[in-house]
């Protein structure tokens, strides 16, 4: 709901590759953002929750997606994640993980 009240177009939910699963793949004519969503008791718990050798395979996804949907090309790409507690609070952190 927040990405489409964003102004963005779901592309893919719980989205399988090789590499794991993409939680929301999202769009608009420029960017194509790829979403993890963490949830846990606070929002700092769901930030912390994202480790290093999970984010290392969530690119590794977006990667493979970017390469095998050519027909889901935008001139610009970002990985977001959306920290959720367990009141429902989200906290959308753009930009938290990087193509190399």
């Amino acid at each position: 709901r927040h990405m489409v009240e964003a102004g963005l177009e779901i592309l893919a939910q719980r989205l399988r590759t090789p590499y794991g699963e993409i939680d929301l793949l999202v769009a608009d004519e420029d960017w194509v953002i790829a979403v993890e969503v963490k949830s846990r008791s606070t929002l700092r718990d769901s930030v912390e929750a994202l480790q290093p050798r999970q984010a290392e395979r969530l690119m590794a996804a977006f990667e493979y997606v970017l390469a095998t949907r050519p027909d889901w090309s935008r001139p610009n790409t970002r990985f977001d994640v959306i920290a959720v507690n367990r009141e429902g609070q989200a906290r959308r952190i753009m930009d938290a993980l990087r193509l190399t």
